[in-house]
């Protein structure tokens, strides 16, 4: 059988000496690899976890039932949240309500970075929309991701240097393994009938779209909230409003 992850999440009641080296000691006799470890948050520890075997994995699960000093809260094939937890030492906040909806604040660009390039690593269709106030390092973070995951990106539309809004692309910017980045502001109030066209075209492929000002895009376009696989609000501060009255009546380049 073919080598799997899984993601191990442990509860500390009692933090004795030796409690660690007592469950790496069970993992090693089972054959199970420890592939990376950490704390997350307050007396939490997340294990990746290697094997080949998934019995094994049910079997430790049902072993570290009897351990009084520890409860197993997870213990599944690893999500990205997941994976991020154990590298970061933390868990990305999310939505409680819209479980598609992740929050991050300037501070945490390198968790951010980290995380979309996990995501645009992933292969076939993903819409993701990017909120947040102008120069808070959306674009930026786009490319960033892009880079850890090894793949090139492409501007439909944007602000970044001055204002983008294509009518056509080469035969090598339309591959799907390409990140389309597109201002949600750009293409739909200050594009034109070809750029739209292109738009629709880009939507239609197999690939990864990052649309910043997501709100705005489905309000001004044909395409509404279901179209998003996930949604990425990022703030100078955590209590900062993601108000776009403030400058979608005045767009200009310097945004």
């Amino acid at each position: 059988m073919e080598k799997k992850q899984w993601y191990m999440e442990y509860k500390i009641h009692k933090n004795r000496p030796g409690l660690l080296g007592d469950i790496a000691s069970l993992l090693g006799m089972l054959e199970v690899n420890i592939m990376t470890i950490n704390g997350v948050e307050d007396r939490t520890r997340g294990m990746l976890l290697q094997t080949d075997d998934d019995e094994k994995i049910e079997l430790l699960g049902k072993m570290l039932q009897k351990v009084d000093n520890i409860t197993v809260n997870k213990l599944r094939t690893p999500t990205i949240v997941d994976i991020l937890a154990v590298r970061h030492g933390r868990y990305i906040e999310r939505d409680s309500d819209d479980r598609k909806t992740f929050r991050f604040t300037r501070d945490e660009l390198g968790i951010l970075v980290d995380f979309l390039g996990e995501v645009f690593k992933r292969d076939g269709n993903q819409v993701i929309g990017l909120r947040g106030m102008p120069r808070v390092g959306k674009t930026e973070s786009i490319i960033a991701g892009s880079v850890c995951s090894n793949k090139r990106w492409t501007f439909v539309s944007s602000t970044l240097l001055r204002q983008t809004v294509r009518s056509q692309l080469s035969e090598d910017e339309m591959q799907p393994n390409n990140i389309f980045i597109i201002d949600g502001i750009v293409s739909t109030i200050r594009s034109n009938e070809k750029h739209y066209g292109l738009l629709q075209e880009i939507m239609a492929l197999p690939s990864t779209k990052v649309i910043e000002h997501p709100d705005i895009f489905i309000k001004e376009s044909n395409y509404d909230y279901s179209h998003f696989d996930i949604i990425v609000e990022l703030r100078n501060t955590p209590d900062e409003e993601i108000s776009y009255e403030k400058f979608t009546t005045n767009y200009t380049d310097d945004f």
